[in-house]
C-alpha cells in the first residue's frame, strides 16, 4: 500500500494550499500546478454558489445540492429552460422513458384508482407488490434456495432517496463506510443522521475504481458496521460480480450490514444481453439472518423514474423497522401506482424487458464511445454496466482539461454534463478544486435517446475543435514570435 505521501494519491509532497483565515488559495503553495481557483472564473461562480461552498463553512446538508441540479441551474442561465428541445442533456441520470425501444412493454398511459387506493396506504408498501418483489428476487436469483424472500421481506418506499434515508434512519450506532466517487447524494443525505459517523473511502483510478473484497476486509477491520455502495456503479459504469460479490457478502456476513444500491442492475452488458442481472440476492444464505438490505425499483430499470416507486429487500426485523419509519420520514409511497405496476413484475416478462434494455443501450454505449474516441478522448474501461462514461478530460487542451471548464465550454455548444468533482467528498470546502482527484473527468449519461446522443457529441466536437484550434494559433503566435526575436539578434 503506497504511503501517504506517495504520487498515485495524487498529492505527493505538497502541502495544502488555502489561507486558513481569509479562505483564498495560495497559488505559491499548490497541488495543482498552472491553474487554481483564482484563475478561473467558472470555480470561482461554484465555489460562491452558497453558504455550503465556502472555505471552512462545514457541511449544511438542508443547502447542498447536487451536481445536476447545479448544473441545470447554470444551464438554465443559458436558455435551457425556454428551448430544451435544442439542448443534449447528457447530465441527468435518468434513461429514455418513452415506448419506442424494440422488445420492451408499453408503459400505462392510465391508470385504474381503485376506492381502496384513496385512502392512506401502508408505510411498508402494499401487500400485493411487496409480494411481487419477493416473487421476482426468488425467481431470478435465489431458484433452489432453501431461505426464500416474502412479502415480510420487502418494503416498498416513494424513490432510492427515500430509501435510502429510511435505512439510514434505523441503523444503530456505527462507521458507514461508502467509496468514492459514487451516488452525489450519499454523502448529504448520510450527514442528515447524527446516529452513525459516515467515513468516505476513496477507490484508486489506476485500478479502475474497483471495490476488491480486500478493500472491504480493510474497512471492516478498522470497525465499520455499515458497508453502503452502488452496484452497478455510478459514475464509472463499473460491476462487482461473483465470484468477488460472494466474497464481499462472506466478508461482511456477521460482521457487517451490506446496503446494496442496485437501481441499475438491468443495465448489465456482461451476459451477451441475455436479460440476466447481478444482484447481492443471489449470495444471501439466510433471508432473514444474513444484514443484507437490496434497494432497487422503477425508476432505472423499468424507466420510470417519475413514478417514485421503488423496494426494500432484507431481514424482517429491519423491513419492519424501515416500514415504520416512513410514518415519521415520508408517509409512504402513491397507492395507485403501486397498485400499477404489480403487473409489471412478472419474472417471465422482467427477463425480457431486461434483455431488450440491455441490448438497446449496450449499442448507445459503443455508439458514443467511438464518437469519443475519435475526438482524442482515452477510455481505459468501457463501462459494462449502467448508462454513464466516467470521462478523462486530461488528454484535452489545458483550458478544457478540468470538468468545471470543460462543463462551461459545453454550455456554449447546448450539451449538458457534470462535472467530476461532484463525485468527490466535499471539494469545495477545504482544498482547491483543482486539487480534486476527480477533477479532470466529467459524468457522460447515454441514457437520452439516440438523436439527442448524436446532438451532444456533435456539440462536445465543436468544442474540442475550437480549443484545439486556439492552442494551435497559439502555438504558431509563439512560435513566430520567436523567430521574429532569433531574426532581430542576427
Amino acid at each position: 500500500m503506497p504511503d501517504s505521501d506517495s504520487p498515485s494519491n495524487g498529492f505527493g509532497h505538497r502541502k495544502f494550499s488555502i489561507n486558513r483565515n481569509t479562505g483564498v488559495p495560495r497559488p505559491a503553495r499548490r497541488f495543482s500546478m498552472g491553474q487554481n481557483e483564482a484563475s478561473s472564473k467558472v470555480h470561482r461562480q461554484f465555489r460562491a454558489a452558497h453558504e455550503g461552498h465556502l472555505p471552512h463553512a462545514g457541511l449544511d446538508a438542508s443547502r447542498a445540492s447536487t451536481g445536476v441540479v447545479w448544473c441545470t441551474e447554470r444551464a438554465a442561465e443559458y436558455g435551457f429552460f425556454e428551448e430544451p428541445e435544442k439542448w443534449a442533456n447528457l447530465g441527468q441520470g435518468a434513461p429514455e422513458a418513452d415506448d419506442d425501444i424494440e422488445g420492451c412493454f408499453k408503459r400505462p398511459t392510465t391508470i385504474d384508482i381503485s376506492s381502496a387506493s384513496r385512502e392512506y396506504g401502508p408505510t411498508a408498501g402494499i401487500k400485493p407488490l411487496r409480494e411481487a418483489v419477493a416473487r421476482l428476487y426468488n425467481e431470478m436469483h435465489r431458484k433452489g434456495k432453501p431461505s426464500q424472500y416474502t412479502w415480510e421481506n420487502v418494503a416498498i418506499v416513494p424513490g432510492g432517496r427515500a430509501g435510502l434515508i429510511r435505512i439510514a434512519a434505523v441503523l444503530n450506532n456505527a462507521y458507514v463506510g461508502f467509496f468514492i466517487p459514487d451516488y452525489t447524494a450519499y454523502n448529504e443525505m448520510l450527514s442528515l443522521f447524527k446516529n452513525f459517523a459516515a467515513i468516505p473511502v476513496p477507490l484508486s483510478e489506476e485500478d479502475g475504481y474497483h471495490i476488491h473484497p480486500d478493500k472491504i476486509a480493510e474497512e471492516i477491520s478498522r470497525g465499520t458496521g455499515v458497508i453502503l455502495t452502488s452496484n452497478p456503479r455510478n459514475p464509472t459504469g463499473r460491476l462487482v460480480q461473483n465470484p468477488e460479490l460472494a466474497e464481499i457478502q462472506n466478508l461482511c456476513r456477521g460482521r457487517a450490514t451490506l446496503v446494496s444500491d442496485e437501481f441499475y442492475s438491468g443495465y448489465n452488458y456482461t451476459s451477451g444481453c441475455d436479460g440476466s442481472t447481478v444482484s447481492a440476492a443471489e449470495n444471501v444464505v439466510d433471508v432473514d439472518e444474513d444484514d443484507v438490505l437490496i434497494i432497487d425499483g422503477l425508476t432505472k430499470r423499468f424507466r420510470l423514474p417519475g413514478w417514485r416507486v421503488a423496494w426494500i429487500l432484507g431481514p424482517k426485523e429491519f423491513i419492519k423497522a424501515i416500514g415504520s419509519c416512513g410514518s415519521y420520514l415520508d408517509g409512504g409511497t402513491n397507492v395507485p401506482f403501486q397498485e400499477a405496476a404489480i403487473p409489471m413484475l412478472d419474472p417471465t416478462l422482467v427477463r425480457q424487458e431486461m434483455a431488450a434494455l440491455q441490448r438497446h443501450f449496450r449499442d448507445k454505449r459503443d455508439y458514443v464511445v467511438s464518437r469519443l474516441r475519435s475526438m482524442g478522448f482515452v477510455i481505459r474501461h468501457v463501462p459494462d454496466s449502467t448508462f454513464y462514461l466516467w470521462l478523462n478530460l486530461e488528454g484535452l487542451p489545458a483550458p478544457i482539461s478540468d470538468g468545471l471548464n470543460f462543463f462551461q465550454a459545453c454550455l456554449d455548444e447546448k450539451v449538458i454534463v457534470v462535472p467530476g468533482i461532484f463525485f468527490d467528498l466535499n471539494p469545495a470546502r477545504r482544498r482547491d478544486l483543482f486539487d480534486s482527484p476527480c477533477h479532470h473527468f466529467v459524468r457522460f449519461s447515454y441514457g437520452p435517446k439516440m438523436e439527442v446522443l448524436k446532438m451532444g457529441c456533435d456539440g462536445i466536437e465543436r468544442v474540442i475543435n475550437k480549443f484545439k484550434k486556439l492552442a494551435a494559433q497559439g502555438a504558431s503566435a509563439t512560435t513566430n514570435g520567436t523567430k521574429t526575436e532569433t531574426e532581430a539578434v542576427e
